[in-house]
Parts: C-alpha cells; structure tokens; sequence
C-alpha cells in the first residue's frame, strides 16, 4: 500500500479490496514489530436520519464514520491502538502505538487470538446488503406520511413526538495474524413514529416502528403512523392495580428484554466473574421444559446474522436450550479459556438467537391467561443478574374474561428469573424479528404487581 494514498471515504460503491489492503497493512506492520499476533477490524458507514415533528421538518442528518482498530499481542501482552486516519503512515503508527502498549502491559495467559483452526472459511453470502436509494426530501416525505397517517386517526392524537427515517450502509473488513481476512457489506434501514393522546382522564404516548436490511419489506408508512396512534389511543384512561399475584403476559416486543435476561446470565464476564445465577447450571433445567433457545446466525437478510463473529471464528446453528436445559453459553475466545472450555463464536453479541414459538396466536395467550396483566412497557432497571432478583416499572392493560379490560400504569413487577424462566407457560406464534432476539410474547406462570 502507497504511503501517500489518501484516506478512505465512507462507502459509496462498497469496495472492499482498498479495506482489504488496510487491514492486510496493520497486520503485517504488526508481524514487522515483533508482534506474535495481532488483529485489525476496519468499518466505515454512511447514512440519512430524518425526523420531522408537527408537520414540520426539525432535522436533516447525513452521518459518515470509518474507524480503524488494531491489537496486537506479545506473548499474552496487549496493546490496543485505534485511529481514524487511513494512509499508510497513520496505519504504521497505530500499530505501534498498540505494540508499545503491549511491551508494557501484564501477561494474562488467557489473552490471546482464538485458535486458527476455528477460523471462518468462505464464509457465505448473507445477503444483509440492501442499501436505500432515498433522498432527504424522500425521507421527509415518508416520515409526514407517518406521522399524518397517526395524527388525523383520532382527533384525541393532540401532539405528537415526530417520526423518523433512517438509513445506514456500512463496510466492515477483519484480519488477523492467523491469515483470516474477510469482509462484508450490511444495511439497516427503519421508519417510526410517536405519538401523544390526550382525554378527560390524562395524556399518554405510544410508538411503533419497522426496521430491516431491505427497504423493500419496511411497514408502509401510514400503517406505521396508524399502529402508533392505534397504541396510544389504547393506553388512555389508564388506571393503577392493588398489589396482587397474577400470570403476566409479555407483548413480544418486550418480551426480548427477558431473553436478554437470558443471555446476560450466560454470557462470559458474568460466569468467569461468579456473577449469574446461572453459574455451573450447564445442563441443568433452567427453564420449563418446552422451550428451545437457539442460534440461526446464517438466517438470509436477518438483522443479526454473521457467518464469522468479532474474532474470525465461524459462526453455527446452536442450541443454548433444549427442553428446558441449558445446553451453551454465550462466549468469546477470552472468557472461554478462563472457563476452560471452547469459544462459542459470540464476540460481538449474539446472531439471531430465536425463542421456537408456539402455535397460539396473541388472542390465544391473552383467552389461556384468562385474568392477568399484558405488558407493553417496560421502565427502571431492576434486575440483579447475580441473584436473579427481577422488579421493573411497568404499563400495560389488565385482562378479564381472555379480553383487555382497561390499561394499567405506575405498576411494578417483581420475581426472580429462575422462577419466571421455569414458569413460561406459552410463547406466542407472534415472533418479533426486530432485534437480535427473535421472540414471540411471552406468557409467564405468575408474578408479584405492586400497585396501591
């Protein structure tokens, strides 16, 4: 690579070949240093952020970031450099800046890159690339169709929190001594809405939002504006409940956030650390006997599918719950050494892990509830990974006879994870597919609601 060649501009045609280059340069100017091994991750992105209020446009964002982070090992020495100078030169001192840092860090026996052999090899076409061809004045267009489509559903919508539309493309390359070096293109595009109701009893606000790779399969945007003002309409009149023990129903897309409980207590800083009620629970039932958890990192177009993760390893279908059984964590190749025992391809979160829905629909679980509380928010962050001790803030609606009564605020819910993971009656057929985490609602055996 040229000294003199110039620094890379965020992606326009999305050629990995200079990416390549730069990486390649990093890794080898390590080798050069005396480095034993080292790694370079290169990303670079650009977008469009819309958000109009009222009718009105409030702002208008065009964003570009491209970075460069290199490591480097000496022995089980590490050093860590980052820059955003792509030229040569400003490459050759990133790298030695990490070195100097490694020459004087402690050695940790676990530190290290994974081993070769787990190495992604040709790695598969996840078609995540799909990038939106929108102008600004698209944008606008899309989001007041939204937020008019909200505003003129219900003339209790008195004020609104605006809408939005954004779109990111972005190149991610990574390289390590090992002699990996891959890359690939994504996007990640989404249109949303908020908005405020207001009656005799109050003001109360709601939201919904769609977001994917492919613009093509985005909610049109009146639906989204129509789902928004549907949602806050509903949350009028909301009234508080006397503290009690009742089932608890999850709307999907806050049901995610228990399955995030999840995979916190497995993740491994918090099991190395001794700090999950999960620690050595690995093939002990945790969960009821129903449920399957597991990863699809190869799922086309999904929002968290990789074919390699942070490291270079390969990422593959697995099974971290199977009949209730914790069957795998969720690791990098440092926390699982310090377990002793293999990476599981997680650096860099999880890919698509999947909660097998079941066969009843969203009425289903709310008629099998019978009487319970539906939950459709959830506030504060009240949960002790070490203890499994749950209370969060809560909003919802209150079911009677299978049906929504009237919705419900200023409530808390409070259990333990170990007990609710054990009393998820049903998970609904209703899967979000909008994170990570795909999940359907979640119906859970019985909690504590403290109201009045």
């Amino acid at each position: 690579m040229n000294d003199n060649s110039r620094s890379i501009e965020p992606p326009s045609e999305h050629d990995l070949g200079p990416l390549r280059e730069i990486v390649a340069l990093a890794v080898d100017t390590a080798r050069k240093s005396g480095a034993s091994a080292s790694e370079a991750a290169l990303s670079r992105s650009a977008g469009l952020d819309v958000n109009v209020r009222l009718g009105e446009v409030e702002t208008i964002e065009h964003t570009r970031d491209h970075s460069l982070g290199v490591t480097v090992y000496f022995g089980h020495g590490k050093g860590s450099a980052s820059s955003t100078d792509f030229r040569g030169p400003a490459v050759r001192e990133t790298v030695e800046a990490a070195c100097r840092i490694a020459r004087h860090t402690a050695q940790d026996e676990f530190a290290g890159l994974p081993d070769p052999e787990l190495m992604a090899v040709d790695p598969p076409d996840l078609d995540l690339f799909h990038p939106w061809a929108i102008t600004a004045d698209e944008a606008i267009s899309l989001a007041l169709e939204a937020e008019t489509a909200a505003r003129d559903h219900d003339p209790r919508i008195t004020n609104s929190d605006g809408a939005s539309v954004s779109r990111r493309d972005g190149d991610y390359v990574y390289g390590n001594s090992h002699g990996f070096l891959e890359g690939f293109s994504s996007s990640r595009n989404s249109l949303s809405c908020v908005v405020i109701a207001e009656d005799s009893s109050g003001m109360q606000r709601d939201y919904w939002y769609s977001t994917g790779r492919d613009p093509d399969r985005l909610e049109p945007a009146s639906q989204i504006g129509t789902t928004a003002a549907r949602r806050t309409i509903r949350r009028l009149g909301a009234r508080k409940l006397d503290t009690r023990n009742a089932p608890v129903l999850y709307e999907a897309d806050v049901a995610r956030g228990v399955i995030g409980h999840f995979v916190s207590a497995v993740r491994g800083p918090n099991l190395y650390r001794k700090a999950s009620f999960l620690v050595d629970r690995l093939g002990e039932r945790v969960m009821a006997d129903h449920l399957r958890i597991h990863e699809q990192p190869h799922l086309r177009g999904a929002l968290a599918s990789a074919a390699f993760d942070g490291e270079g390893v390969e990422t593959a279908p697995r099974d971290l719950v199977t009949g209730g059984v914790l069957r795998g964590y969720v690791l990098d190749s440092y926390s699982a050494r310090k377990l002793g025992v293999p990476t599981t391809g997680n650096a860099g979160g999880v890919h698509n892990l999947t909660v097998d829905p079941g066969s009843k629909s969203f009425e289903a679980l709310l008629a099998e509830m019978g009487t319970g509380l539906l939950v459709t928010e959830l506030m504060g962050m009240g949960t002790n990974i070490v203890t499994g001790d749950y209370s969060r803030g809560a909003a919802g609606f209150w079911v009677e006879g299978g049906e929504i009564a009237y919705p419900v605020e200023e409530i808390t819910i409070a259990g333990n994870l170990a007990d609710m993971f054990l009393g998820i009656r049903e998970v609904g057929a209703d899967v979000d597919a909008r994170g990570a985490i795909r999940t359907g609602s979640l119906l859970i055996e019985r909690m504590t609601i403290a109201g009045n």
